[in-house]
């Protein structure tokens, strides 16, 4: 018997390691189920879903180099997602929309302007920095280099004392 991709087989578990579960398959040949395959949840510890000894239905889902890859989680149903209410994927509201025109039986008609709101707050427009005098860009630049330099003579200490234990 041929193993294809995608057949069901009856197997049973033959041993557990800490990244999957090696199963007996028909005709002497042993297939593994790697611990991402063996449920739709998250699991961590692949003993907790099977034991040795235990049957299985197992669907093949990879042969390469004579390894025969295993799923048991793609044989159970997918579990509903909960609808938490909030959209799924690339979802955008209907008011980014507000200004394309629709589509209604006559052809494409734009919609009617909205009415301007005339309690809406304005905002204060934003006022450019004052230009900085040239001691405010001294002090800027000394800062700076002092930093600089702590840091450089940090690393040098740090050099300095790392080759001194070695002798």
């Amino acid at each position: 018997m041929e193993l294809t991709v995608g057949a069901i087989l009856e197997g049973k578990v033959k041993s557990i390691t800490n990244f999957g579960a090696f199963v007996a398959l028909p005709e002497n040949k042993t297939g593994m189920v790697h611990i991402s395959e063996v449920a739709n949840a998250y699991v961590s510890d692949i003993r907790q879903h099977l034991t040795e000894g235990q049957d299985v239905k197992v669907m093949v889902i990879g042969t390469e180099n004579g390894k025969i890859n295993l799923s048991i989680k793609r044989l159970e149903p997918k579990p509903q997602r909960e609808n938490t209410g909030r959209p799924q994927g690339n979802f955008r509201p209907n008011s980014d929309r507000a200004d394309r025109p629709q589509r209604r039986e006559g052809g494409f008609q734009d919609r009617q302007a909205r009415p301007q709101q005339e309690n809406r707050p304005q905002r204060a427009p934003i006022q450019p920095a004052a230009p900085k005098t040239a001691d405010q860009l001294f002090e800027e630049k000394l800062k700076a280099f002092m930093s600089e330099s702590d840091n450089k003579l940090s690393g040098i200490r740090a050099d300095h004392r790392t080759k001194s234990r070695r002798r």
